[in-house]
């Protein structure tokens, strides 16, 4: 066990913002797999301090809960309304996880029309039926050739619904090389998001929160129903909204409105909402 002295960042917030599947709370403590290993993290109240118990080293956690990111300017470069201001008062030092491409792809294709406590199981089940156990109760993601090379009545029993077709032809697609993460990484934003929409089961949505997550496109803005519920509510006075309607034409203008680290923007609006509702400004 280890200690980091991050600046500007809430492991709770992190870690509850519904961005990543895999970390559940117990008290004070989080419990997480990450890539091969389970991995527990406290963070103590008064000091900020970061306890690590993890054979990941502090250089992998810098990277992972992107501590290199300078949220101050962050802040300032999205701080465009009351709104805005009010989420990063209130959820300062949440900061967006660079995920692995590969189950950040996978767990938010089986996200789509689903709750967070049921996108959770149906990661739970993959990992365990098609994964290798870590510790007890605890498995690692399974591979792209695993899930490429399953058995689809297996994989039912994971309880994927319409997705596991889905899930293994991304998987067939990945061990080909047709689907290359390298070369998603290289593209600019909307030339990457029309190549993971080629895939079958991913929409706009989930394009977004995958290239977002996984894929350093800061400039990624997922509308999903809270984040038009939102724009609905505080913008409705806006004219440009009486023909902005659909989810496209709504991640457009989040994309003008925040700039380049829109995604901030939406995760620190999408929690706000999440876990306050339609909150008052004034």
């Amino acid at each position: 066990m280890y200690r980091l002295e991050p600046e500007l960042f809430d492991l709770n917030y992190t870690l509850d913002c519904g961005q990543v599947f895999r970390w559940e709370r117990d008290g004070d403590w989080w419990t997480g797999v990450v890539g091969e290993n389970v991995v527990r993290l406290l963070q103590e109240k008064e000091s900020g301090s970061l306890l690590v118990d993890s054979e990941l080293s502090p250089e992998f956690f810098s990277h992972y809960f992107r501590l290199d990111d300078n949220l101050p300017s962050i802040y300032e470069s999205i701080n465009r309304d009351l709104l805005i201001d009010r989420a990063i008062n209130r959820y300062r030092g949440l900061r967006l996880i660079r995920q692995d491409p590969w189950e950040c792809l996978i767990s938010y294709m089986l996200a789509t029309a689903s709750s967070i406590p049921t996108i959770q199981k149906r990661i739970f089940l993959l990992s365990r039926f098609f994964g290798q156990e870590l510790e007890d109760g605890y498995f690692s993601f399974p591979n792209p050739e695993t899930l490429a090379n399953a058995d689809l009545s297996l994989l039912d029993r994971c309880k994927l619904g319409f997705r596991a077709e889905r899930i293994k032809t991304a998987a067939e697609e990945v061990c080909s090389g047709e689907l290359d993460f390298d070369a998603l990484f290289r593209l600019e934003y909307r030339y990457a998001r029309e190549r993971l929409m080629r895939l079958r089961g991913i929409g706009e949505k989930v394009a977004d929160c995958v290239l977002l997550f996984a894929f350093e496109k800061m400039e990624s803005f997922p509308v999903d129903t809270h984040i038009r519920q939102i724009i609905q509510h505080y913008h409705i006075d806006d004219s440009f909204f009486e023909t902005c309607t659909n989810l496209s034409c709504m991640g457009e203008w989040g994309r003008e409105y925040f700039g380049h680290y829109c995604g901030y923007a939406q995760e620190y609006l999408y929690y706000q909402k999440r876990i306050e509702g339609f909150v008052s400004l004034y």
